[in-house]
């Protein structure tokens, strides 16, 4: 399993670093928010990720990182306030240690995480659209045999619109549903992200998916 640390503190990143290359996971430090962002875009299995990052806030980081990595996310921070464990929960993380914390509990927590998402995995749900597949569990979709490279919000579209085929939804309740209603920002990303969708779609034959409806919004064809 991959591992991505990020903690701007030297002796906290290199224990952490050792205590799971110890045990068998391969790991990766990051400094910062910018270093992060970078190694992320590899295949990470989990990341346990530091709020104060001297670049930029733990949790925006949490965010961007988001659009394209579905992979359990852990805050470690010195942070106990209820307001910053919700803020962290709705910018997409998955768990919350504060400091200081047990290795055992961290380490027992990261191994929960990592097989709740083997068991999504192993009952992966599959649904065939003709020579479209859409593995929902692997969040991945395939035109035959070629997995066409989605971003993670782009898979969200895809995943809500496709499950309700022929429902349309307007582009204001695309937006609550996949970026959350309390998302900073607004509705017009959606139609940036459905155009690189229908892009990626076309270029395997699978123009037609996603339908316009003037006035209203979109749906997915049957």
């Amino acid at each position: 399993m991959r591992l991505l640390i990020v903690e701007d503190e030297a002796d906290i990143a290199q224990m952490l670093g050792q205590f799971f290359s110890d045990r068998g996971y391969e790991v990766m430090i990051a400094e910062d928010g910018a270093r992060a962002l970078e190694l992320a875009q590899r295949r990470v299995d989990i990341i346990l990720l530091d709020v104060g990052l001297p670049d930029e806030d733990g949790f925006c980081i949490c965010r961007r990182i988001r659009d394209f990595v579905g992979c359990p996310i852990v805050f470690l921070t010195a942070r106990v306030e209820e307001e910053d464990k919700l803020r962290g929960f709705a910018y997409g993380g998955d768990d919350y240690v504060t400091k200081p914390f047990s290795l055992a509990e961290l380490e027992a927590r990261v191994g929960a995480h990592l097989r709740r998402e083997e068991r999504g995995r192993s009952s992966a749900n599959v649904r065939f659209l003709g020579k479209l597949s859409i593995d929902y569990a692997a969040r991945r979709v395939y035109a035959g045999d070629v997995c066409i490279p989605l971003a993670r919000k782009e898979f969200d579209i895809v995943e809500l619109l496709s499950q309700n085929a022929e429902q349309v939804f307007s582009r204001e309740r695309i937006y609550e549903r996949v970026w959350g209603w309390d998302a900073e920002g607004d509705s017009g990303v959606v139609a940036e992200h459905i155009r690189r969708i229908r892009r990626k779609l076309a270029a395997q034959g699978e123009e037609a998916r996603i339908a316009t409806v003037w006035g209203c919004g979109y749906q997915w064809k049957r």
